[in-house]
């Protein structure tokens, strides 16, 4: 009996990454959520204000049957309590089981799935010096911009770090595969994520926590700081966990300008973000929901609009003459007794019941063949388009 360890190591990698990305992004959603229904205490000075020491916000809520009294001190509390919880293993546990999943998937198999040789010439090790680099460069920039005078205006900053990963979703396009180019720029946000926990938040947690225990006022600034990263973070969820999806849904990568498909549903992600943040702060959220919508369907219609029908030759293409370039192309991998995904391409019945599949993996994406090592040609994928498009007759 012979075990598929790589499958299975797969399988396990994913399941963990979903789970811790469960975690975090629940605790996540769950501390913004807090902090825009924090009111001011009951107890405080003669004009309302809290106490020096006391909680600057507080919050009732019932759960589970109970009743849970939350309270959040704006820079510290007058005393380090006994015991502390830290949110943090959620985030660095999602992030080394995409990355590890990133290396298993992008990088041994790179041949298959990094490298395009239609779009550039690149041997292995140079795809993954590059899509390493950009996780790294991608953290730089972001954290030069948070260092930079642009952290006073969190809106232009996201608007600068958004016109930074287009561009790194541009270049990227035109060096991996279309697929692979989307989850390095899900890569380069997450990355971004995990450094800001690891290297400001939990680092300013931990100065603050160290003021107390040496009896000294701890500095607003370092709170701030992470509040701010925190927030960030809040945002890019979203867009990340739509790039998670996207491998499933080739119509996103497989456009003529992935990048832009990208950048609207990644747009309309910070939208429905920012909705329940207002919702959040009782405040009017009408405007926010027509722009998500708007950016939703711009997204579909794009893609719709680009595939249109596809053109293929003027006369008829029938079975007969697909059949051969199936056997070329795909029946190395998908004609054996246990085929990828159940999509057996050995007789008529099997190739027109997966034609809407095959369309969409050899003729919208061109993500098939892996690494395209027989060379299909675009008129082959045309001439394959067309016969799908006229019903895949016999």
């Amino acid at each position: 009996m012979q075990i598929d360890w790589s499958e299975w190591l797969n399988l396990g990698l994913r399941w963990l990454h979903l789970v811790a990305g469960i975690a975090w992004i629940g605790s996540s959603f769950y501390f913004v959520w807090l902090d825009n229904h924090l009111r001011a205490p009951a107890a405080g000075d003669a004009s309302g204000a809290p106490r020096e020491g006391a909680a600057s916000g507080e919050l009732w809520s019932v759960h589970g049957g109970g009743f849970y009294h939350k309270q959040k001190y704006q820079v510290a509390p007058s005393q380090m309590p006994e015991e502390l919880h830290w949110f943090k293993w959620e985030a660095y546990f999602t992030w080394l089981s995409g990355f590890s999943l990133l290396v298993l998937v992008y990088y041994v198999g790179a041949q298959s799935f990094l490298i395009d040789p239609a779009r550039a010439a690149l041997s292995p090790g140079a795809g993954i010096a590059i899509g390493l680099a950009a996780l790294a460069v991608g953290w730089l920039v972001y954290d030069l911009m948070c260092r930079s005078p642009l952290r006073e205006n969190n809106a232009l900053l996201g608007l600068f770090w958004f016109v930074v990963l287009v561009w790194a979703a541009m270049v990227l396009d035109r060096l991996f595969s279309a697929r692979a180019a989307y989850l390095h720029v899900g890569a380069m946000i997450g990355t971004v994520m995990v450094a800001n926990v690891f290297l400001v938040i939990i680092p300013n947690q931990r100065k603050v926590v160290a003021d107390l225990i040496a009896g000294r006022t701890p500095d607003p600034a370092l709170g701030a700081a992470a509040k701010q990263r925190s927030l960030h973070n809040n945002y890019m969820t979203l867009p990340v966990l739509f790039i998670m999806l996207s491998p499933h849904y080739p119509m996103t990568w497989g456009a003529g300008r992935p990048w832009l498909v990208l950048a609207l549903l990644g747009l309309t992600g910070v939208a429905i973000r920012h909705v329940f943040n207002l919702r959040g702060r009782g405040r009017k959220t009408g405007p926010t929901i027509v722009v998500a919508t708007l950016l939703a369907a711009a997204s579909v219609t794009y893609v719709t609009l680009e595939k249109g029908v596809v053109s293929g030759p003027a006369e008829n293409v029938t079975y007969a003459q697909i059949a051969p370039l199936l056997a070329t192309h795909c029946a190395g991998c998908h004609n054996v007794p246990v085929p990828p995904r159940g999509v057996a391409l050995d007789s008529y019945e099997h190739v027109s019941a997966a034609a809407a599949r095959i369309r969409a993996m050899a003729v919208d994406s061109q993500a098939m063949p892996l690494g395209n090592p027989t060379h299909m040609t675009p008129a082959e994928r045309q001439q394959l388009g067309a016969w799908i498009a006229a019903g895949s007759p016999r």
